[in-house]
């Protein structure tokens, strides 16, 4: 445990852009996938078959692939983005897919008579989505959602690998230099990713009881 008392400042540091990487990721995925989600279910065949293609085509991807062509294929061209906001795009990306199915189960799960209520009263598709479908299905995937953003956080120790010292990548650089201390740092590193993963099901649970919508 020595070793892991030692190096608590390079734990907090990968541990905060840990932090950084979902807060950023997560949010921005969140949105990406609402966007998608709505283009999936849009009277317009065109945006049908664009969110068809995209969530086909990112879900089916490998993360290592999606996080090498920000980190590396885009400086390329010519990108002058840092490693850890080119690892926030390729994050946001890779999991904008998976929130975007997981709202798309709820937004099959609201009746299709609130919809046509909605279009009666006058509201566009825009409105009926944003104001009747959209809140409602965002209640009844809670849980979903939230397994997601688990496997974000998760998803983050990838970026480790593409120059970002994450926690996982502290953690690397720990038992490197610390070789007769390996288990204590990765127990270490554990213990900090179930930090946020263990609040993120409680309050998965908290919510599902509050605000999940009896169908």
């Amino acid at each position: 445990m020595d070793a892991v008392i030692e190096n608590l400042p390079t734990y907090w540091r990968g541990f905060s852009m840990t932090l950084l990487l979902l807060g950023v990721s997560g949010v921005s995925a969140l949105v990406l996938g609402t966007v998608i989600a709505s283009m999936r279910i849009s009277p317009v065949a065109s945006l049908r078959g664009f969110a068809t293609v995209y969530t086909e085509l990112i879900r089916n991807t490998p993360l290592t692939l999606v996080l090498l062509f920000c980190a590396i294929i885009l400086p390329y061209l010519g990108s002058r983005l840092e490693y850890s906001v080119a690892a926030m795009i390729g994050l946001s990306v890779y999991t904008s897919p998976f929130v975007a199915e997981a709202l798309r189960s709820g937004i099959n799960g609201v009746p299709v008579g609130q919809a046509e209520a909605a279009r009666s009263v006058g509201l566009g598709f825009g409105q009926t989505v944003g104001l009747i479908v959209l809140p409602q299905a965002f209640r009844m995937t809670i849980p979903p959602l939230i397994n997601v953003f688990i496997a974000l956080t998760k998803n983050t120790s990838v970026a480790g690998g593409f120059f970002v010292f994450e926690l996982f990548a502290g953690g690397r650089e720990l038992a490197n230099a610390n070789g007769d201390a390996v288990i204590p740092i990765l127990l270490g590193v554990a213990t900090l990713y179930l930090v946020i993963t263990v609040p993120l099901g409680v309050i998965a649970g908290q919510l599902e009881r509050k605000w999940v919508v009896q169908r």
